[in-house]
């Protein structure tokens, strides 16, 4: 079958890293499923693998990919969960110790098969289409998390977004803005912030600005190079959410303003296995759709990945098979 894999690792050129060509077709175990994949969505994720974060010499080839939707063994429309935990762990698989996600120490997704657990397919909502699908299992999943089940807020808190233009930032936008939230987002540059405008965000900055007013929490991607500005822009007993560091992970820690106003700071990784099916239907009930800024054959996946790395993109790149 056609895949796209990581062959080698290249810290400094990881797109000399990738590898498109033929490889084995997968072979489901006992409790696993085989997925026959209409489409798959790119992340960051994928790059790093090309670095070599988060896998060794002897997994390689690895064929990469974390998202996908398709059909299983019975012609089921399903959309893939990327947490694969221990079958032995009980609750939320994103505390599991010994999670992965898929593409470190099972083959992914950007591949004409995958085989996951059983466990790990979600019913697809008849109203997304497969590329839509394609895109929620991580950047939307971890963005419904970050708002929904770790930044403790209500409808009518004001939020900001660091970044816009990435896969989570602009699922934050969106699922705010259909959440009932004032929804403030900040870029470098200018024709990202007017994207961000027309997918609901209220107001928009350049990245650093001084606000008009503090907000009730911070949705972090970026890391170091807009830490000091999140820290400040919170209310006192104010929340920041991390998901990411793109631009480093060792900012000055600000700690007195933290502990002065009472600021909280909150980790969030992925999503769960349930929080995905309830994120595929909030998107069926609602109307919101994932923003998708190019839809490419996976033989030309290479260009994806071009786009990514030099940022030159807004929303997601899916590839279909």
């Amino acid at each position: 079958m056609f895949a796209v894999s990581a062959a080698r690792f290249s810290d400094s050129d990881p797109l000399s890293a990738l590898d498109l060509g033929e490889r084995p077709e997968p072979i489901a175990k006992d409790g696993w499923a085989t997925v026959d994949v209409k489409a798959a969505s790119l992340n960051h994720h994928d790059l790093w693998s090309l670095r070599g974060r988060g896998l060794k010499e002897e997994q390689l080839p690895m064929i990469l990919g974390c998202d996908a939707a398709g059909t299983d063994e019975d012609g089921n429309e399903v959309i893939v969960h990327a947490v694969i935990g221990d079958p032995e762990w009980k609750g939320d698989e994103t505390f599991d110790p010994k999670r992965s996600l898929l593409s470190e120490q099972y083959q992914g997704t950007f591949a004409e098969k995958v085989v996951v657990p059983r466990r790990n397919l979600v019913p697809k909502p008849a109203q997304l289409s497969w590329e839509e699908a394609a895109c929620l299992p991580t950047a939307w999943l971890t963005a419904y998390r970050m708002l929904f089940t770790r930044a403790g807020i209500s409808p009518g808190a004001t939020i900001l977004v660091q970044g816009a233009g990435g896969g989570v930032a602009t699922a934050l936008i969106s699922l705010g803005r259909a959440a009932g939230l004032r929804v403030w987002a900040t870029s470098r540059d200018e024709a990202k912030r007017e994207r961000a405008l027309s997918l609901g965000a209220d107001q928009v900055f350049a990245s650093g600005a001084r606000l008009p007013e503090r907000v009730d929490a911070v949705f972090e991607t970026v890391g170091e190079a807009t830490w000091s500005h999140s820290v400040k822009a919170l209310k006192p007993g104010g929340t920041i959410v991390i998901s990411g560091a793109t631009s480093g992970d060792a900012p000055p820690a600000e700690l007195t303003r933290i502990f002065f106003l009472q600021l909280s700071v909150v980790g969030s990784t992925m999503g769960s296995r349930d929080e995905l099916e309830r994120l595929a239907q909030f998107m069926a009930t609602t109307g919101v759709r994932p923003l998708i800024d190019e839809v490419l054959p996976l033989q030309d996946a290479r260009r994806g990945f071009e786009k990514m790395h030099s940022g030159d993109l807004f929303g997601k790149i899916v590839f279909t098979v």
